[in-house]
């Protein structure tokens, strides 16, 4: 695995209420403090420190209590970007967790057609996918590349000039980024990384960035890292497009398989549910769902997903690009 250059840490804010409140934070502390090659710690109160809410209460009022905690209204027409989940799994994010919030912010679900076959790969299977996994029946849902997709530039890319969305990512003036982070078979991990750069990717935008730019039809065979990096272009063009003012980020730690929700046969899950987080900085986001993963003594097996595919690289580059920070403050949300 490529050695990370990046300040990396886990930073407690409140450290006694934090200790209480989550035993797991103690052992992410701990190993920050010692500290590593990888992950160096960040100094409590240095400025520019990204914020980070959690809460380990997942359920309704748990994510309401950590979207209220980012201080951020959404307005206008409001997406809300989830995995629709293939069917065979029950990873996915549950509608009755995600109602409220939903309805709260008025929006409505987001998802785009998969590019490897599968019930979600036509629009009209996958309307029938939202629907039978119960997203219907608590907003409108719409499949942004059900009838044509649309370039947005790429700034500062080494892989991509564009990025390849659904056409109806033009619809929308605000952005709910609601990740269910697990891990993933060939990113190592997913979560609000992916779920802006492949999620928001129409069939041929998916090809694009599995190809490092090299096709638009083949996601195949590319490049490991490449593939990687492209992700974290694909995820900085959605926020260069929309406006980064215009986005929040929630990452659900629950159900963590190795395997992402678009596996219909998904190995089961070896780690305890975590929590759910939420930043108005998806890098530091994801970032700080990495370090609670390797805090956790059962982290095992998803940390040997995540280091055997290089995931970490996608969030590295993601900072050498600009998309945010890997700094940033843990502050506990009741």
């Amino acid at each position: 695995m490529r050695k990370t250059t990046k300040r990396i840490g886990l930073v407690l804010c409140g450290a006694v209420l934090l200790l209480t409140a989550f035993s797991v934070l103690g052992c992410a502390q701990k190993a920050s403090a010692q500290g590593s090659p990888d992950r160096p710690s960040v100094s409590v109160g240095e400025p520019g420190v990204a914020k980070v809410y959690m809460t380990t209460d997942i359920s309704p009022a748990g994510l309401m209590a950590v979207y209220t905690a980012l201080g951020r209204t959404p307005s206008g027409k409001v997406a809300v970007k989830i995995s629709t989940g293939e069917p065979g799994n029950t990873h996915y994010l549950d509608p009755n967790l995600i109602k409220v919030l939903v309805k709260k912010v008025n929006g409505t679900i987001v998802e785009c057609n998969t590019a490897y076959g599968g019930r979600r790969a036509s629009t009209a299977l996958h309307y029938q996918v939202a629907k039978d996994h119960g997203f219907t029946a608590i907003a409108p849902v719409v499949i942004m590349d059900e009838t044509s997709d649309m370039s947005i530039p790429v700034s500062g890319g080494k892989h991509l000039k564009e990025d390849i969305v659904g056409s109806h990512f033009a619809d929308y003036d605000f952005h709910v980024v609601l990740s269910h982070f697990k891990g993933h078979a060939m990113g190592g991990f997913g979560g609000a990384l992916k779920n802006m750069s492949i999620g928001y990717g129409s069939k041929t935008g998916k090809a694009l960035i599995h190809s490092a730019g090299k096709s638009k039809t083949n996601p195949w065979g590319g490049d490991q890292n490449s593939f990687l990096e492209s992700m974290a272009e694909a995820a900085k063009a959605i926020t260069d497009a929309a406006g980064k003012e215009n986005f929040i980020y929630i990452n659900v730690m629950n159900h963590l398989s190795i395997d992402c929700d678009c596996n219909g046969n998904p190995a089961a899950p070896t780690m305890a549910d975590v929590g759910i987080l939420a930043s108005l900085d998806p890098v530091a986001l994801d970032r700080a769902c990495l370090d609670l993963v390797y805090a956790a003594p059962d982290r095992a097996d998803l940390v040997e997903r995540i280091e055997s595919r290089n995931g970490i690289l996608t969030v590295d580059h993601a900072v050498e690009i600009g998309l945010g920070s890997v700094e940033y403050e843990l502050v506990k949300v009741n």
